[in-house]
C-alpha cells in the first residue's frame, strides 16, 4: 500500500476502486493495483481505515484486510517440527535446516537447554543438539559409525 501524494503536475483524476468516485483529495492510496480514497480503503472484516492503522493490506478471497484480521481468518505457519502444534502466523519461530520450531521447542535434544540466537548448535539427521551434546557416534542400520561426513552433521549458529 502507497500512501501519495498528488504534485503540482496535473493529470488525469483518478476514480476510487471503493466508492468509485473522482480522487481529488490531497492524499491517495494505491493498493492492489488500484487507486483509493485513503476514507475507502477499510479491511472488509473491522472496517478499519487501512492507511490510519499501517502501511501494508492483505487480500484474500475478495476481502481486503487488515493484519489482524487477516492472520485471525488465514493464519498459522504450519506445525512446529518438535512438538506437532501449530504455530500461528504472530508467533516468533526458531528455524533450521527448513524446519520451524516455536521458541519453547527449540532446545537441545538431550539436556532440553532451550537455544537461543547467537548459540551454536548442531543439526543431526533431524535433531538439534546443543554444542556440549554433540553426539560423538551415530546408530545407523545397528552400526556405530563415528560422525565425519558434512552431509549427517551441520554445526549452526542460531540468527
Amino acid at each position: 500500500m502507497v500512501n501519495s501524494q498528488a504534485s503540482g503536475v496535473p493529470s488525469a483524476p483518478r476514480s476510487c476502486a471503493g466508492c468509485g468516485g473522482k480522487i481529488a483529495d490531497r492524499f491517495l492510496l494505491f493498493s492492489m493495483e488500484r487507486y483509493w480514497h485513503t476514507r475507502c480503503l477499510k479491511c472488509s472484516c473491522c472496517q478499519a481505515q487501512l492507511g490510519d492503522i499501517g502501511t501494508s493490506c492483505y487480500s484474500k478471497g475478495g476481502m481486503i484486510l487488515c493484519r489482524s484480521d487477516y492472520i485471525r481468518l488465514f493464519g498459522h505457519s504450519g506445525a512446529c517440527s518438535a512438538c506437532g502444534q501449530s504455530i500461528p502466523a504472530n508467533e516468533m519461530v526458531m528455524r533450521a535446516q527448513g524446519n520451524a520450531y516455536h521458541l519453547k521447542c527449540f532446545s537441545c535434544a538431550t539436556c532440553r537447554t532451550r537455544l537461543m540466537p547467537g548459540n551454536h548448535f548442531h543439526y543431526i539427521n533431524g535433531t538439534i543438539f546443543c554444542e556440549h551434546d554433540r553426539p560423538g557416534i551415530l546408530l545407523l542400520n545397528s552400526h556405530l559409525l563415528p560422525l565425519q561426513s558434512s552431509s549427517v552433521l551441520t554445526d549452526q549458529k542460531v540468527c
